[in-house]
């Protein structure tokens, strides 16, 4: 049975594990069949999972289209979660969050995900042209409008958090966390706890590198995000390789799968955190949920973190053109 939770204050109830649906059809090599697509994400909701991620810029469009034909069957039953922030909503483009954009954004998706609300709306990237009390007050009217039911935002700042928050409250934010990217905890999880929102840990996994399927060897897709990223270039995927020995063991120790001990440990943090790892395939999706029902004692957890402590990650975790989008 998938256990819920409430990610922060706002009245959203969710599956305590999410499925992040941008690899289906974006950033990791060729996009998977569209009905094998569909097919992984009603597997998800009959495994317990309701709360579902995705972008207009992931494929771009392409993805909105696949989570909406996949869920419309049980719509009520679920939670989806989209974002804008990009000029034409493509994410090879610049940023684009002015209110026009925004309000199109919406329309756009609510189409393509054949639904008349979206339930949780994130600006994906933070735009610097555009002051966040105006970005949070047209999400506000949308939610006035019934278009849109909660707000988020993505990899934004403790400063741009608190002044969105104060136009129109901010239920969830997404961003990178992981053992993998531990940075969140010195100021962004202090903040949301103060404020009461939640918190959607994107790349739980670390891009696939907590699974333990990835060294020094692998080799990826020609369009794979990751060769570009240097946190995956070849010596730093040897120099990181000691994290995935330390998961491995407390796996062994636990009759786990190393992603299962990455998505406990995460779970472990805070109650109102909600990790989305993302999946094309059957086993990683069953591998995934089974997370849930692991549980790291306080002994384990601090044996874990010391552990953590004294591992030193090689390699920033974006290329300087996109590191320059995050942590407005």
């Amino acid at each position: 049975m998938m256990k819920k939770r409430k990610p922060g204050n706002s009245g959203l109830e969710v599956s305590a594990l999410g499925l992040g649906c941008m690899g289906l059809s974006f950033g990791y090599g060729p996009a998977a069949d569209r009905q094998d697509a569909i097919n992984l994400i009603r597997s998800a909701f009959d495994a317990g999972i309701t709360f579902f991620d995705t972008a207009e810029c992931y494929g771009p469009f392409t993805n909105e289209e696949i989570v909406g034909e996949a869920l419309q069957p049980f719509r009520k039953d679920v939670v989806i979660a989209t974002k804008f922030g990009f000029q034409d909503g493509d994410s090879a483009k610049g940023l684009d969050s002015s209110p026009a954009r925004i309000k199109a954004a919406v329309e756009a998706s609510l189409k393509r995900l054949k639904t008349d609300s979206i339930d949780l709306l994130y600006q994906h990237r933070v735009d610097p042209n555009v002051p966040i009390e105006e970005v949070a007050g047209a999400v506000k009217d949308l939610i006035t409008e019934g278009k849109v039911k909660h707000f988020g935002l993505s990899e934004a700042s403790v400063e741009t958090i608190r002044k969105a928050h104060a136009v129109q409250p901010v239920a969830a934010l997404q961003s990178e966390y992981s053992m993998f990217f531990r940075e969140p905890e010195k100021e962004i999880i202090p903040t949301l706890e103060e404020l009461g929102i939640g918190f959607v840990p994107f790349s739980p996994l670390g891009k696939g590198f907590l699974t333990g399927a990835i060294n020094e060897e692998t080799k990826f897709e020609t369009n794979d995000f990751r060769n570009i990223v240097p946190r995956f270039s070849e010596e730093n995927r040897k120099a990181n390789q000691a994290l995935v020995d330390l998961v491995k063991i407390i796996a062994a120790d636990k009759d786990a799968r190393p992603a299962q001990i990455a998505l406990a440990w995460l779970l472990a943090q805070k109650p109102w955190i909600v990790p989305i790892p993302g999946t094309t395939k059957l086993h990683r999706l069953r591998e995934n949920t089974g997370s849930v029902n692991i549980i790291l004692s306080m002994e384990e957890l601090s044996s874990i973190n010391a552990a953590l402590q004294s591992i030193k990650i090689s390699g920033e975790r974006y290329p300087a053109h996109l590191k320059a989008r995050v942590g407005k």
